[in-house]
């Protein structure tokens, strides 16, 4: 299986920035990755995701303003958020799932299907 482990959280006042690091190990397949959050009351939502080829996908909700990144090096995906709103405030997930592949074509598509989950980092903006 895929391991995954996420740090980086933390508060900061609206208009700040933080960076979310996920560790990685146990890849066997190729994989898609993806950040996902959950506010108290709310349904997870999917916020980015990136695939092995650096395609990336993002939620309208935070277009512009956050950024997923790999450095394949370190084993280590990152999620870089700026301008950050007092609605970004979530935990947040990495998680990876195998890409979906028909012959030579292989997509992440949408944000169901994930099946490694990190432990999650808390997010706070006030």
């Amino acid at each position: 299986d895929v391991q995954l482990v996420e740090s980086g959280g933390g508060s900061v006042q609206a208009g700040g920035s933080l960076r979310l690091s996920c560790g990685t190990s146990g890849y066997t397949n190729k994989y898609c990755m993806a950040w996902f959050r959950q506010a108290p009351g709310k349904k997870r939502e999917g916020v980015a995701t990136i695939d092995d080829f650096g395609r990336t996908t993002y939620a309208d909700s935070v277009k512009g303003r956050f950024a997923i990144a790999t450095d394949n090096a370190k084993n280590t995906q990152y999620l870089q958020m700026n301008n950050l709103k007092p609605e970004d405030t979530a935990m947040y997930y990495c998680a990876a799932k195998e890409i979906d592949c028909i012959g030579p074509y292989c997509y992440c598509r949408d944000m169901t299907g994930y099946t490694s989950w990190g432990q999650g980092t808390q997010v706070t903006v006030s």
